[in-house]
C-alpha cells in the first residue's frame, strides 16, 4: 500500500529516509481531535497516540520510514543551498474526509543530513507556541498548517535565545503539502528539469488539479499562478488578522499558501506598519507593513526557479495576479473579521479599508479589541459603545469609519450574540500573554492557563465560523 503514496514518486530527488530520535519520555500535551476525526485518525488510544507520534512508528499502509525533504532557500534575502529538514521529517500522508492530500510533518524528531550541527530538538515553550498560534490563526479565518499533536520527550535542551535548560518536545502538524518554494529552488540551481517537470506533475495533481495541461511549460505557469493566488489570499488575511510571521524567506513558503514554519511570530497589539517579530532582524526586512511585498519577491524567486521549463514572459504574466489576489483577500477578510458585508464595489471598500486602517494606526487603538467590539458592526454598536474603548469611539476620529462599519450589512448578526462576544476584553494571542500562560508550565507543571487560553480560541472560532 505505501507504492500508492504520492510522495513515493519524488522520493528519489525530493527526499532522505531518517530514523527519529528515541526520546526517553512521552508526556501527550497537545492532541487536535477535531481534525483526527477529519483525517481518519481518530480512534487511537493514548498508548498508539504516544508510538505514532512520539516513537513514529508507521501508520498502517503508510511511509515506512520518515522522510527529511531537501530544498534551498533566500534566507534574509540571501540565498543558502545548505538547507533541508533540519529537525522534522514528513511522517505520513493521509485524506481528508473531501479526498484532499494531506502531509503530516514533524518538528523536533532528531537528527537529520539537513542538521547542520544542531541537535534536531524542538523546545516544549516552542511547541506551546506554535499550538497556541497556529488555533488563533484558524479562528481568525487564516490559512493555516494544523498543530496535530505535541508530545513532551523529557530531554533537556540548552538555547541561546530562552532560559536553560528547558524542556523538550515534539509537534506533528498537518498541512496539505510540505513542498516549499525552496523545494523548486533546489532543483533549479542543480538544473535538473526532469525532476523540475515531476515536482510541477505533483503538485499540479495533488493540489491544483484545474492548472493540468499537456504542455510542461504552460503547466508550470498554470502551476504558478495558482499559487501565485493563494499566497495573495493569505498575506491579504495575514495582514487582516494583524499577524507578522517574522521569517519570510522563501523556504518557509510552501506551494498551496499555508502559513507554516513558525518561529518569532507576533499577533499586532496596535496598527504599526514597521512592527518586527524577530529580534534578529535589525533592518526589518520582514515587517509587518513589508510582507505583502515580500510575499511577491518571493514568488519571483519561484518563478525564476520554474524557468527551467517556462519562459520568462509566460511566467511574468503568471505573477500578474498577485497584487489584486492580495487586495481582494485584505477587502475580504478584513470584513469578514468585522462580520459585514463589502459593498461589492472595489472603489467604496478600498476606501473604507484606507480610513479604518488610518484611524487604527492613528488612535494606537488595541487591534484585537477594535475587531471583537465591532464583529456584526450594527448588531454590536450598543456593546462597543460601552466597551472598554468607548472614549476612542466617541472621539470625532473615529466618526467616518463608524459610519462606514454600520452602512454595512451584518453577515449573521446573531453570531454576534454569542458568549465570546459578550465579554469587554477580547480573545487574543499578545506576545505578553503567551509568556503569560508558559510562565506557570514552566514553574509548576500548571496547564490551567493553557488549556483555558485553547478553549477561549476554539470559542472563537466558532463564533466566528461556525
Amino acid at each position: 500500500m505505501t507504492e500508492t503514496l504520492p510522495i513515493r514518486a519524488l522520493e528519489d530527488f525530493l527526499a532522505d529516509p531518517v530514523e527519529p530520535a528515541d526520546f526517553p519520555q512521552l508526556i501527550l500535551r497537545h492532541w487536535n481531535a477535531r481534525w483526527a476525526e477529519e483525517t481518519g485518525l481518530g480512534g487511537f488510544s493514548p498508548e498508539a497516540q504516544a508510538e505514532h507520534f512520539g516513537h513514529f512508528v508507521p501508520l498502517e499502509g503508510n511511509l515506512p520510514q520518515p522522510l527529511a525533504l531537501r530544498y534551498h532557500g533566500h534566507q534574509f534575502g540571501v540565498y543558502n543551498p545548505d538547507l533541508g529538514d533540519g529537525r522534522g521529517f514528513l511522517f505520513a500522508q493521509v485524506r481528508d474526509r473531501a479526498g484532499r492530500l494531506l502531509d503530516l510533518g514533524t518538528k523536533g524528531s532528531g537528527q537529520t543530513p539537513w542538521s547542520r550541527q544542531g541537535d534536531g530538538r524542538l523546545t516544549l515553550k516552542g511547541g506551546v507556541r506554535e499550538v497556541l498560534a497556529a488555533n488563533y490563526l484558524e479562528a481568525l479565518g487564516v490559512n493555516t498548517s494544523k498543530p496535530f499533536c505535541l508530545i513532551e520527550t523529557g530531554e533537556q535542551l540548552w538555547r541561546n535565545d530562552e532560559p536553560s535548560p528547558t524542556r523538550s518536545a515534539v509537534l506533528t502538524r498537518l498541512s496539505h503539502s510540505h513542498i516549499r518554494f525552496g523545494s523548486f529552488q533546489r532543483l533549479a540551481y542543480f538544473e535538473d528539469k526532469a525532476a523540475m517537470a515531476r515536482l510541477v506533475d505533483y503538485c499540479v495533481a495533488q493540489f491544483y488539479p484545474e492548472a493540468d495541461d499537456p504542455e510542461i511549460g504552460r503547466k508550470a505557469c498554470n502551476l504558478l499562478e495558482a499559487a501565485t493566488r493563494n499566497t495573495g489570499r493569505m498575506l491579504g488575511q495575514w495582514m487582516a488578522a494583524g499577524f507578522v510571521h517574522g521569517v519570510m524567506n522563501t523556504d518557509n513558503f510552501n506551494i498551496t499558501g499555508e502559513t507554516f514554519d513558525f518561529g518569532p511570530w507576533r499577533f499586532l497589539p496596535v496598527s504599526d506598519p514597521n512592527f518586527t517579530a524577530a529580534y534578529f532582524d535589525q533592518n526589518g526586512l520582514y515587517r509587518f507593513g513589508r510582507q505583502p511585498v515580500q510575499g511577491a519577491w518571493s514568488l519571483q524567486q519561484l518563478a525564476s526557479a520554474l524557468l527551467l521549463l517556462a519562459d520568462a514572459d509566460d511566467l511574468a504574466g503568471a505573477l500578474a495576479p498577485y497584487q489584486e489576489a492580495y487586495r481582494a483577500s485584505f477587502v475580504d477578510h478584513t470584513h469578514a473579521l468585522l462580520g459585514i458585508s463589502p459593498t461589492g464595489e472595489a472603489e467604496a471598500d478600498t476606501a473604507f479599508l484606507q480610513s479604518f486602517y488610518a484611524w487604527m494606526t492613528e488612535s494606537e487603538a488595541r487591534w484585537p479589541q477594535v475587531f471583537h467590539d465591532w464583529f456584526g458592526g450594527a448588531a454590536s454598536e450598543a456593546r462597543a459603545l460601552a466597551g472598554p474603548l468607548a472614549d476612542l469611539y466617541a472621539a470625532d476620529a473615529f466618526a467616518p469609519v463608524k459610519a462606514d462599519i454600520l452602512a454595512r450589512d451584518p453577515v449573521r448578526p446573531e453570531r454576534a450574540n454569542a458568549g465570546i462576544f459578550q465579554r469587554p476584553d477580547a480573545p487574543s494571542l499578545l506576545i505578553d500573554e503567551v509568556e503569560s500562560l508558559w510562565a506557570p508550565i514552566a514553574e509548576a507543571d500548571d496547564w490551567s492557563a493553557y488549556e483555558a487560553k485553547l478553549a477561549d480560541i476554539d470559542a472563537l472560532r466558532l463564533a466566528r465560523w461556525g
